[in-house]
């Protein structure tokens, strides 16, 4: 039975603690779809036992066709800062005059690996270079990757990128908010707004004018990816079939249709309502009008007000009828600078009146009012049915005019440049490993030899998991209920069946009468045998002795028979049934008294006795195999 328990115990150990952590991480990855990403990320996975020492960094170099890819390992090459202004914006703000620097990572650095690092507060940056080749949009999808880490978290700024559309009079010098691009994807965040951008501006094959498409928001809390200042990765792939898929670290957020899941929708409604329709005079909306043949009843009062002074009411007694509720404070004085020309006559403050404490009420009595039985309010006649209801007048629909159906709004203006165009309140932005390519394999290859090393080295550097577990209920709260409930539940199980149970008196007293072992009757017979032989070496000795041999003898023939008596009487004992002799229960009470007389001469006799076959009262009473011969052989001795 104590081994089952033992085995539940350890069952609710184990379920406790895989309990907590699946929630913990359902916690962290709720609402995430993940992706397999093969090679790549099983690679990653077996580097994070590795030490972030043992890193060694290379420069990502691509393994494919690409359009764009920089690491800024070799600086600031072929990236131009803009020299202009931002329009409608006063001038000591409207410069793109913030600072940009290329450096390493202020935590979880990886030595070698340098970055593009946003420096200013509360200024226009804008940085911009040329692709390598022109993307088109044609049959090959397009996949936009790149690092973004909020070294000091963010309180309201963008990471956004802008994909630039190509023209003949593109200038990167004059980059600035109004340049033309076509895609713009990236995370921004204002107060507790946390977005993730995916903008693509459309053309409309009629006007020939540009309008913004606004992804859906994805429905993932994204605000660990702004607060735990680490590199994160961003990935933006568009299909030739008209679909996209949002990452953040090779996992996505948010995925859906260019004509499905974009707002506003890129193709117009075929019908639209006619601006020139008006609604008719006569339409009636009403689906409910008084009853017109309804009369007010004669006995309808309406002048009758709703509450009503209580007749039956008494006034306390002890009401102070001539005392104020309120009186001048005695203790306020005039102010030394009050100015009775400016100020008027001064006045001392009101106080609640001190009599009134004590009282029921002061002043002027007047009785409680009460609902009048007779009120009933203005007279309205019952609502019905209206026989005219013609129902919610709408505008009737006309085609639209400005219809058009784009069925495939992945072929968007191309693109010819890159560029980050941001304003933020917060410093030390950090951006790397920049690539626009066609194929997914390329883009996590390059993530892995990137991001992949950034990921193990912070892996590395994480604190203990105590240490994550308390920053997590920082963040909510809720979690230190969860905590006390998976330690408390496990050790009170555990104290509840498992604690060894604390042994009765009754049980201990049980274990002490089973102690002595049964003796049979041939071991008594042998010990009385013995005894008689001791018997004999004693008559001699007294034979020798000539003054009281007689007397002597007489004395060693009665204990003789006593003891016989004795030893008979234990055989007896010896040859009943085990429950009936156990414990001692069926001594005869000669028997008792007598032990205990024994006790008593011996406690007189202590400091005399030499002999060797006294024992203790413990020995005699004991568990051992001779006790009861003990018992008897002492018996024998207070005999002589």
């Amino acid at each position: 039975m104590h081994l089952q328990w033992d085995w539940v115990c350890l069952g609710v150990l184990i379920i406790s603690s895989v309990s907590a952590e699946v929630e913990n991480e359902e916690s962290l990855d709720a609402d995430v779809e993940v992706e397999d990403f093969g090679k790549q990320s099983q690679e990653a996975d077996a580097g994070r036992e590795k030490s972030s020492i043992e890193v060694v960094y290379q420069t990502p170099e691509p393994t494919g066709e690409v359009y764009f890819t920089e690491t800024f390992d070799g600086g600031l090459s072929g990236w131009v800062l803009s020299k202009t202004k931002k329009e409608d914006t006063d001038d000591d703000i409207a410069k793109y005059d913030g600072r940009w620097e290329v450096e390493e990572l202020r935590e979880n650095t990886v030595p070698g690996d340098r970055g593009l690092v946003l420096k200013s507060v509360a200024k226009h940056h804008a940085i911009s270079a040329m692709l390598t080749k022109a993307f088109t949009f044609d049959s090959k999808p397009l996949i936009v990757q790149y690092e973004v880490n909020f070294q000091k978290g963010i309180d309201c700024g963008g990471a956004y990128i802008k994909l630039l559309s190509s023209s003949d009079d593109l200038n990167l010098e004059y980059f600035f908010d109004k340049t033309p691009y076509t895609i713009m994807f990236g995370p921004d965040k204002c107060g507790e707004d946390y977005k993730l951008h995916f903008i693509f501006r459309h053309k409309n094959p009629k006007t020939g004018e540009y309008e913004e498409k606004h992804a859906e928001r994805p429905d993932v809390d994204l605000k660990k990816f702004y607060l735990d200042k680490k590199t994160h990765l961003y990935t933006l792939v568009l299909k030739p079939d008209d679909t996209f898929e949002m990452l953040i670290d090779q996992t996505i957020v948010g995925k859906g249709s260019l004509l499905e899941n974009m707002v506003p929708p890129v193709n117009p409604p075929k019908e639209i309502d006619d601006p020139s329709d008006k609604k008719p005079d006569d339409w009636d909306e009403r689906p409910k009008i008084p009853d017109p043949n309804a009369v007010k009843p004669d006995d309808w009062d309406e002048d009758e007000p709703s509450k009503i002074e209580d007749p039956d009411a008494v006034k306390p007694e002890g009401w102070l009828d001539e005392e104020p509720q309120y009186v001048p404070d005695p203790n306020a004085k005039k102010p030394k600078d009050w100015d009775e020309e400016m100020d008027g006559e001064w006045e001392a403050p009101q106080i609640p009146n001190p009599k009134c404490e004590a009282a029921p009420g002061c002043g002027h009595w007047v009785p409680p009012m009460k609902n009048n039985p007779k009120y009933k309010g203005k007279w309205r006649a019952p609502m019905i049915d209206n026989p005219n209801y013609q129902g919610i007048w709408s505008p009737r629909k006309i085609p639209n005019p400005d219809y058009f159906e784009d069925l495939h709004p992945f072929r968007m203006s191309p693109v010819s440049a890159v560029g980050l165009e941001l304003w933020s309140m917060t410093s030390d932005i950090y951006f790397d490993n920049f690539i626009l390519c066609s194929e997914k394999e390329v883009a996590d290859r390059w993530a892995a030899d990137g991001w992949g090393l950034k990921k193990l080295v912070a892996s590395a550097n994480e604190p203990g998991m105590f240490s994550q577990l308390v920053t997590a209920a920082e963040d909510h709260p809720w979690l230190w209920v969860l905590y006390i409930l998976t330690l408390a539940l496990p050790v009170g199980l555990s104290v509840l069946f498992c604690w060894p149970a604390k042994k009765t008196d009754e049980y201990i007293d049980f274990r002490k009468t089973e102690a002595p072992k049964q003796i049979t009757k041939g071991e008594l017979k042998q010990e009385g045998e013995e005894l008689e032989d001791d018997e004999l070496e004693e008559e001699k000795e007294m034979e020798d002795t000539a003054e009281d041999g007689e007397m002597k003898r007489r004395q060693m023939e009665e204990t003789k028979g006593e003891f016989i008596k004795d030893v008979e009487k234990m055989g007896r004992e010896a040859s009943l049934p085990e429950d009936e002799g156990e414990g001692g229960e069926d001594m005869d009470e000669d028997e008792e008294n007598e032990v205990a007389d024994g006790s008593q001469e011996e406690g007189d006799m202590s400091n005399n006795s030499d002999s060797e076959d006294e024992v203790t009262p413990a020995e005699a009473a004991g568990g051992t195999e001779d006790g009861p011969l003990r018992a008897v052989r002492k018996r024998r001795a207070r005999k002589d």
